[in-house]
Parts: structure tokens; C-alpha cells; sequence
């Protein structure tokens, strides 16, 4: 097995659609074995070919401990109900962006041998199958959200709303300690 480099967002051939597979031999196998063996070592949900320079339909996530493996993977259904959240990529070390994405979906892939299945996911599941899927199309989640912050300011964003926020357990302060406390009125 072998760690593959993973290419950056500033690589062309990630922007490019990714071609099916149709040999499910010893090539495919292990272009999947290195994308796990990547996947471990970057604690990543998710890693898809074209990160590592294969443009071919294949993709491996985390579905809590366990890892599935997608050979041209397609969503066939999607939930109208959707989460959002920050959501960064190891292709766009550093950065984040809010991206809202289907609570819920179902995937019709194949596996190493070539045998379809279909698998629902759910929560971050569903969002990591998502973004992955994205990736075969030339798709970075830096091309679908508003505004890309960069990790360490959003970090440091989210560290001052949980200092603002209240804290449960303290008294609720009236209108006069609390303008004294923040020192304006």
C-alpha cells in the first residue's frame, strides 16, 4: 500500500470530470487501498481519485469507523431537509466555507468487484458522500459556498460567540449589570 500525495485547489485536474470505471482489476483495486491508506493517515472523512491525481468515478468515505468504498457513485435520492455547516476539504488546507447539504441521501455505486449497491447516508455521512461525489465532477466545495474564511479566523470566530454566550447555570443580569459589565450604554 502506498500514501498518495493530495493535490491542492490550485491543481487544473481537479476541476476536471472524472471518467467511470470499467476495469474493477488490480489497478482499481489498488488505487483503493492507497486512497484508504491516505485517508487514515490525513484523519480526512472522505478522499476521492481525483485528489490524488486519478481522474476515475471512485471514492472512499467514513461512515463513522467504518470505510465504504464508491466506484461511480451517483446520488439517486435526496432529502428536501438540509444541515448546514462549515465545511473544509484536504485539497483547501486551512480553509472553511458554510455549505448546506442534504440530510439525508441515497447512493448507487459499485464496490471493487463491480457488484451495484445502494446506500443511504445520513448526517455527516451524507455530507462527506456529497462532497466526495463533488470531486468527480471537478467540483470543490471552495466553487459552492458564499464566502471561504480561512480555518484559523472562523476558529477564532466561533471561540468569541461561545465567550458572548450566556452561561446557563449564571442568573439572568438586568439591563443595568449588564451595560455595566460591558462597559457601554
Amino acid at each position: 500500500m502506498a500514501l498518495r500525495r493530495i493535490l491542492t485547489n490550485e491543481d487544473k485536474a481537479l476541476h476536471k470530470v472524472c471518467r467511470p470505471v470499467t476495469d474493477f482489476g488490480d489497478r482499481t483495486a489498488q488505487l483503493l487501498d492507497d486512497l484508504r491508506d491516505t485517508l487514515q493517515d490525513t484523519k480526512g472523512l472522505g478522499l476521492a481519485a481525483p485528489q490524488v491525481g486519478i481522474l476515475r468515478r471512485a471514492v472512499i468515505i467514513m461512515d463513522g469507523e467504518q470505510l465504504v468504498e464508491m466506484i461511480n457513485p451517483e446520488i439517486i435520492q435526496r432529502s428536501e431537509e438540509e444541515e448546514g455547516l462549515y465545511e473544509g476539504c484536504l485539497s483547501c488546507p486551512g480553509l472553511r466555507g458554510y455549505l448546506k447539504r442534504p440530510s439525508t441521501i441515497t447512493v448507487h455505486a459499485q464496490d471493487r468487484e463491480g457488484n451495484w449497491f445502494d446506500l443511504v447516508c445520513e448526517g455527516m455521512t451524507a455530507r462527506a458522500a456529497c462532497h466526495e461525489l463533488d470531486h468527480l465532477d471537478g467540483i470543490l466545495f471552495t466553487d459552492l459556498v458564499d464566502e471561504v474564511i480561512p480555518e484559523d479566523l472562523l476558529d477564532q470566530w466561533l471561540t468569541e460567540l461561545e465567550m458572548d454566550e450566556p452561561d446557563e447555570d449564571q442568573d439572568e443580569m438586568s439591563p443595568e449589570d449588564s451595560a455595566e459589565s460591558e462597559g457601554t450604554l
